[in-house]
């Protein structure tokens, strides 16, 4: 339904206090760190519910037909 939670955005992150205690734990322990970046992390997740999105103000691109 189109407006519910239509403004909300989430994102998993990591506190900083979390990752020096991390290191800290790690440091002591004598374990390795690997760091990994993840940016496509939901491609392919199934949703069930119905998505609205849209551009944000002042994004233009002249280069594409518009999908409406």
């Amino acid at each position: 339904m189109e407006g519910i939670d239509y403004g909300v955005t989430f994102s998993l992150v990591a506190r900083y206090s979390s990752i020096r205690s991390i290191l800290s734990l790690s440091t002591k322990m004598g374990w390795k760190i690997h760091q990994t970046d993840v940016k496509i992390t939901f491609l392919n997740g199934m949703i069930k519910e119905e998505v609205y999105i849209e551009n944000p103000e002042g994004f233009d691109n002249f280069n594409r037909e518009p999908h409406m």
